[in-house]
């Protein structure tokens, strides 16, 4: 056996084989060749598969145990063939992806209504999740505005590219990460949102 804590995942509970290869279907296989092939990257979609199981596989189960992203990932690489490799790591590969995640710079925007009284705010699969800012990470060679407009978009189906202006944002350094959030007013509150992204985004409403 061995005493490296980043070899070492504890499973307390066991994932059904229908259950992965349902959330495998959804979030894994079908990525980008690219992506499924940065380890580090895909980690962000299995992360997307822990928050839609523990939104729709665990909610109301009393008795049913659930687990964290890394014994969560565990189970992930164990069920994928081209993943089994890595997973004696997963651990390591985790905690690398969570600094990876914290580092990298975040844009999205503040949507405001046309009487500057309402703001859009959206919610992911999360289970623990509050509402938000549509935002994401900036991908590489990508400019940030382009990267709200593209984020915006993905969450929201709707586009901020007419109405956006790059010199109107708010930003902050979070624990070492930037977040910016552009300020686009003028949206209408009788626009249909709808997320182009699947299984990231479960609910879009107007706040006061």
């Amino acid at each position: 056996s061995t005493t490296n804590p980043h070899l070492t995942v504890v499973t307390t509970s066991v994932i059904s084989s229908e259950i992965l290869d349902d959330l495998c279907s959804r979030f894994i296989i079908n990525v980008p060749e690219e992506e499924r092939n940065d380890i580090i990257r895909l980690c962000f979609q299995i992360e997307l598969a822990h928050w839609f199981y523990l939104d729709f596989y665990t909610r109301g189960l009393r008795d049913k145990k659930t687990c964290g992203i890394k014994e969560f990932a565990f189970q992930i690489f164990r069920h994928i063939p081209y993943l089994q490799p890595y997973a004696c790591n997963v651990a390591g590969i985790i905690d690398q992806w969570k600094g990876y995640k914290f580092s990298v710079p975040t844009f999205g925007a503040i949507l405001l209504d046309e009487n500057m009284t309402h703001v859009l705010l959206v919610q992911s699969y999360c289970s623990k999740s509050s509402w938000g800012f549509p935002k994401g990470k900036i991908n590489k060679d990508e400019l940030p505005c382009q990267c709200a407009i593209r984020e915006v978009y993905e969450e929201t189906g709707f586009s901020i590219a007419r109405l956006i202006d790059p010199k109107e944002f708010i930003e902050a350094q979070i624990n070492d990460q930037l977040v910016r959030l552009y300020v686009v007013p003028g949206v209408s509150r009788t626009i249909v949102f709808a997320p182009k992204t699947r299984n990231e985004i479960k609910a879009i409403n107007w706040f006061p």
